[in-house]
């Protein structure tokens, strides 16, 4: 009897950590330094229904709040990463905070002293999905050298791009 509750408990938790919401299509993103910076890192983008869930790490910046964007263009090979264009905005709206402005703003990272950021963040309003309208695959994600400040349209002033990379 004891043998069965605790198959039968093992099989329910196995069943939770496979549901499809777990582990929808995923994109990755290297991102290598743009305008002399050293900032780089990797981050990972997966479907869970209609959000997508960001992680990974990203390092050598300076300290403090830095802007965080997914750019329109999957460019990065200007020195100053300009190539990426603008703010990825297929609902043509004004730039917000994550959830309140543009399909690309992602807000803000904390870097600690060390000049390090983890990642880990729940987006709306962007799709892993390559054919869809609010798709991000072959577009940038840029990290700013500066703080988004959620209001300022169309870029936040969050200042030059110091990392760039091509979500594939």
């Amino acid at each position: 009897m004891r043998t069965s509750f605790f198959a039968a408990i093992t099989l329910v938790l196995s069943a939770c950590a496979s549901t499809p919401e777990s582990s929808g299509p995923t994109a990755t993103v290297a991102l290598r330094s743009a305008s002399g910076t050293k900032i780089s890192g990797n981050l990972t983008f997966v479907q869970v229904g209609d959000q997508v869930r960001v992680t990974g790490e990203i390092t050598g910046h300076t300290p403090g709040v830095k802007g965080f964007h997914i750019h329109d263009k999957g460019d990065c090979s200007a020195p100053d990463a300009m190539s990426a264009g603008g703010h990825f905005n297929p609902t043509k709206t004004q730039h917000g905070a994550p959830g309140a402005g543009h399909a690309g703003d992602l807000g803000n990272l904390v870097f600690n002293e060390s000049g390090k950021a983890t990642v880990n963040l729940t987006v709306r309003g962007i799709s892993v999905n390559k054919n869809a309208s609010n798709g991000i695959i072959g577009r940038a994600v840029i990290v700013h050298v500066g703080t988004d400040d959620f209001k300022t349209d169309p870029t936040g002033n969050a200042g030059g791009r110091g990392a760039c990379g091509v979500i594939s």
